[in-house]
């Protein structure tokens, strides 16, 4: 019988009952690192231990910021077990965040990847509280070795670590998770031990049967990515991370996984990369391509047999050698974060990488519904999983309660009363809506809403989702309120562009200058009308400006999880945007 989990770190008692030799693995500096079950277990009592050595118990503060390796999960399961506060924080954040962080959370002990995050770190520690000690996984001139404290554990044979579990309960705080968000002053999430441990638990039936091996590269910062990875250990799944986006295909080539979580984003760069191959071939074998590609597009769950048999075909034609490109052993991909391209799914189904979308929240540990093998809706985020509770309100906001909805913000309980009502009912401030009672969809967010000056709502998200089908548009951002029309701000494919100037005879010397092109303007507006047929008159876009730069994390214009910040947008392209409002006389551009 297998041992109960009733807190995430009963985890490492249910795998010790099945060890593996390659548990717990990652890639660092070009070299894979493995874990056995036994290895990991060890090293992690042996870093609770030399935490308790520095004084850590239960309600301690431990935060981790660093990039996804073995190190991280010890220091996580190391930080739970003795009913600490494990805190994660984005290596990505900027200096006032990571200051405001570790104020308010009270850190004590704080865990970085290696010499970088020191430096990035040990400044913010000296602004706010010097006593705060700052260990490195990686050797690093000057800081203090996450070895030391494992050796202090190791010698510490005296300490019962099972005392200190036996105190940790379920309702108990495991992590707080500080959302970035895409406005405003961090708010730290409580989620507890029941909170993920009743998520993975519900959230396994995404997890069929043949999932032995998980790539992990989604920042483990981000409850999503973590929650997967307490999921593929409750599934018994090797865990392997890899070394970094540059690195990815080869890391995959090397795993060769059944299964990884992903953000959309990612899986349209992988489609567009194919697409342009798929565009230089030539003869039979471009026509087989786009055969194939059509059919896809038309997949259903439960097409019928000639369909099947034409599909059969396009598989080993064409669809092989995607299957190939990603190690060629994909039995699921999961994907959430943002909304999917419905086509861009079943694609990817007909190709057979099955892609399950899902969807919630930080605050909802985060699983809220999610599509599986027996019930999956394309255009849906899925069907509510165990245990939770999903009701549509009268504005169209998704509201959910049940065993994944967090124990609050962190020293606020004014925005936790904002955020979860006398009823328990969580606010999502999403828009959705519940197909046929079962799949959810969900078609915006509430406060990305807006009102043309006409006072037509506009739902960005949704428009977005169309345009960025084209594979010209990288990423777009729609905007208007209170215009008398919508507008976008489009980041050019400026790959697929470049592709598609050198057909044309049109020199490509730089970004900056291929934009101003009135060719590739005139080019953008087809696409930009093309894709809109489909809405409103006064939902699509009339016009746009190209910016020659692609929104980054580190530019401060994406969230963790490659969100919009839409302020932040709207304020860098501020004159850009006053341009595209100008007077209709004044506006000669041919867009």
């Amino acid at each position: 019988m297998a041992a109960a989990i009733t807190r995430v770190f009963d985890l490492l008692k249910y795998s010790l009952e099945q060890p593996q030799q390659e548990f717990i693995n990652g890639k660092i500096s070009g070299k894979w690192v493995n874990y056995s079950t036994s290895q990991f277990c060890e090293s992690v009592n042996d870093l609770s231990r030399g935490l308790i050595k520095l004084g850590i118990g239960k309600a301690g503060r431990v935060a981790v910021m660093s990039h996804n390796r073995p190190e991280w999960n010890v220091a996580d399961f190391a930080a739970n077990q003795i009913g600490a506060y494990q805190i994660p924080l984005y290596p990505t954040l900027a200096d006032q965040d990571i200051q405001f962080i570790l104020k308010d959370a009270e850190i004590t002990v704080i865990f970085v990847a290696d010499e970088e995050l020191y430096k990035k770190v040990k400044p913010n520690v000296e602004a706010v509280n010097p006593e705060i000690k700052i260990y490195s996984f990686n050797e690093v001139a000057g800081a203090k070795n996450w070895s030391t404290l494992i050796d202090e554990g190791k010698s510490s044979t005296e300490i019962n670590l099972d005392e200190y579990r036996s105190k940790v309960a379920p309702q108990d705080i495991l992590t707080i998770i500080y959302t970035s968000g895409t406005t405003g002053t961090p708010k730290g999430v409580m989620l507890t031990h029941h909170n993920l441990v009743a998520n993975f638990e519900n959230s396994a039936v995404v997890m069929p049967e043949g999932v032995k091996k998980g790539l992990s590269f989604l920042p483990l910062s981000h409850i999503f990515e973590r929650m997967i990875i307490y999921l593929y250990l409750f599934n018994r799944t090797s865990v392997y991370y890899a070394e970094s986006m540059e690195t990815i295909v080869a890391d995959i080539q090397h795993v060769k996984p059944n299964a990884f979580s992903t953000v959309p984003r990612l899986l349209e760069k992988v489609y567009d990369k194919i697409m342009e191959k798929g565009k230089a071939l030539t003869g039979v074998k471009k026509a087989i391509f786009f055969w194939s590609v059509a059919l896809a597009e038309k997949y259903t769950t439960d097409s019928g047999a000639w369909y099947n048999f034409k599909l059969n075909i396009a598989r080993k034609l064409v669809f092989k050698k995607w299957q190939e490109a990603l190690g060629g052993e994909i039995v699921v991909i999961v994907s959430g974060g943002a909304a999917l391209n419905p086509r861009l799914a079943r694609i990817f189904w007909a190709a057979g990488m099955p892609v399950f979308e899902g969807y919630g929240l930080t605050e909802t540990s985060p699983v809220i519904t999610v599509n599986h093998f027996g019930g999956t809706m394309f255009g849906s985020v899925g069907e509510v999983i165990k245990g939770v509770e999903v009701k549509i309100a009268q504005d169209g906001e998704v509201l959910t309660r049940g065993h994944q909805v967090m124990k609050g913000y962190y020293n606020r309980p004014d925005l936790t009363d904002e955020a979860v009502d006398k009823d328990g009912w969580f606010h999502t401030g999403d828009i959705g809506e519940l197909v046929d009672n079962r799949f959810l969809r969900i078609t915006d967010r509430k406060k990305e809403m807006f009102k043309t000056a006409g006072g037509k709502y506009i739902a960005p998200q949704m428009l977005e989702n169309k345009y960025k089908e084209s594979i010209f548009i990288e990423q777009i951002m729609v905007l208007g309120e209170n215009r008398k029309f919508p507008s976008a701000l489009i980041v050019p494919n400026f790959e697929t562009l470049k592709t598609w100037a050198g057909r044309k005879g049109i020199a490509f010397i730089s970004n900056e200058e291929i934009i101003k092109n009135e060719q590739v303007l005139i080019k953008y507006k087809e696409v930009i009308e093309a894709a809109g047929t489909g809405f409103g008159k006064w939902e699509q876009v009339k016009r746009f400006a190209l910016l020659p730069k692609e929104w980054s994390i580190d530019g401060g214009e994406l969230t963790p999880k490659l969100s919009l910040k839409r302020k932040i947008i709207t304020e860098k392209n501020g004159s850009v945007i006053e341009k595209i409002y100008k007077d209709a006389e004044d506006y000669k551009a041919p867009y």
